[in-house]
């Protein structure tokens, strides 16, 4: 039960939980998976090795287990950026340190397929909540190594991706051009797909730009994996749930590699992952 809140800048009950995921310290791996969909972490959990929740308030449900000796977490961001940064504050409050953010999404090049998978290396803002963090000039940039580690883990596995930016919207309808109720709309967002498709940017997503400005700004690590369920280009539209687990599996291959690449930097006396070091003894 919540009670007895302290400090309202920063919310933290008597027993030391964070306001919105109901977490503390020790609760969660420095390793984390954020889908959107509280439904989603269960999934993500079943496929480790060992799994427990340990909260599920309001849209935030947490599980912490490992894989291996892998500690990871999954907790549930809910949709759309204001969501997310809250998850992601308590988050690095309480230690967490790598993230992925593991999610579906709408393709605007013509030759992704839905059931391909994604690879954001970055994120046009659009979403809004990173702009209360920061400037728009300050770029939402992907950490290099959670990246290499999904292309990794999506070269293992034997999966169809594609790498690059994508696009992060407020909003699902109007925000990434599609008619509102009633076939509401502004010239503006009929620019909006041909604009961004021009510049190749290669999809449509709600919650990307705010993981990696947040955590970019928090000294974190930060990684997104997407499946495609529709091309908006074709106007295609095809949610699998077959297909959907292919960025669950990729993400938690991710973290074992990431892990594993830690082990070999701090063998090496190495601050950051270069790939020669994957053969040295």
């Amino acid at each position: 039960m919540i009670s007895d809140w302290q400090n309202a800048s920063r919310p933290v009950n008597e027993d030391g939980k964070q306001y919105h995921i109901q977490c503390g310290t020790g609760d969660v791996a420095r390793y984390v998976l954020l889908p959107g969909d509280p439904n989603r972490v269960e999934k993500i959990a079943d496929k480790w090795d060992s799994a427990k929740k340990v909260a599920d308030y309001r849209e935030h449900v947490t599980y912490t287990g490992k894989i291996g000796d892998l500690e990871i977490s999954a907790c549930s961001t809910g949709g759309g950026g204001g969501s997310t940064a809250s998850a992601l504050e308590d988050l690095a409050e309480i230690g967490c340190d790598t993230v992925i953010r593991v999610g579906t999404c709408g393709a605007m090049q013509e030759y992704i397929e839905p059931g391909d998978l994604i690879i954001c290396t970055g994120a046009v803002r659009k979403e809004g909540s990173s702009s209360d963090y920061v400037i728009p000039e300050y770029p939402a940039c992907a950490d290099y190594e959670v990246t290499q580690a999904l292309i990794e883990a999506a070269e293992r596995l034997g999966y169809t991706y594609h790498v690059g930016i994508g696009y992060t919207a407020a909003s699902f309808f109007c925000g990434q051009g599609r008619p509102g109720v009633h076939g509401y709309s502004q010239s503006f967002m009929k620019k909006i797909l041909p604009d961004m498709k021009a510049a190749g940017v290669l999809n449509f997503e709600m919650e990307a730009a705010t993981v990696f400005t947040i955590s970019r700004l928090y000294q974190m690590r930060a990684g997104a994996v997407f499946t495609v369920i529709a091309n908006r280009v074709r106007n295609d539209f095809s949610y699998n749930n077959d297909a959907t687990d292919k960025n669950i599996q990729v993400a938690n291959l991710a973290m074992v590699i990431l892990h594993d690449w830690e082990m070999k930097k701090k063998k090496a006396g190495k601050r950051y992952f270069y790939p020669a070091l994957v053969n040295e003894k």
